[in-house]
């Protein structure tokens, strides 16, 4: 989770401050090269700060040890995943989106996993689960 936020958190605040370098990591033209009255510059800076602001939701939830928080993410980062996947399949966004989808749906499933096992770790050192001698 922190690992997510802190990544999260960097990319939001790289497409505030150079948000060329954004769109060049995601294979898109820089805002220079836009016809006038092309709104990219400004949902690039709307999807940064989300990012900056998620990033830091999730660090701190980190710290905090919010489990509910950690579960709640895994069904919405499926369905990124999902959504970029069929945007860039379709051609409504560029091919680098796959990579985001594919980074969103790794995520979840790693925080799945976890949760999985820090549950089952858990439940391995309550005394109801425990035999009796």
């Amino acid at each position: 989770m922190a690992v997510f936020g802190v990544l999260a958190a960097a990319l939001g605040a790289v497409g505030l401050v150079a948000p060329d370098v954004q769109l060049a990591l995601l294979g898109l033209p820089s805002p220079r090269d836009r016809a006038a009255g092309d709104l990219t510059p400004a949902f690039l800076t709307a999807s940064s700060m989300a990012a900056l602001n998620m990033g830091v939701y999730y660090v701190l939830a980190a710290l905090a040890d919010w489990r509910a928080f950690f579960r709640w993410t895994v069904p919405f980062r499926l369905l990124t995943c999902a959504v970029f996947a069929v945007a860039a399949l379709t051609g409504r966004a560029p091919g680098a989106f796959i990579g985001v989808g594919l980074w969103e749906g790794a995520g979840a499933l790693a925080t799945a996993v976890a949760l999985r096992h820090d549950r089952r770790g858990a439940e391995a050192a309550t005394p109801e689960t425990r035999p009796a001698s």
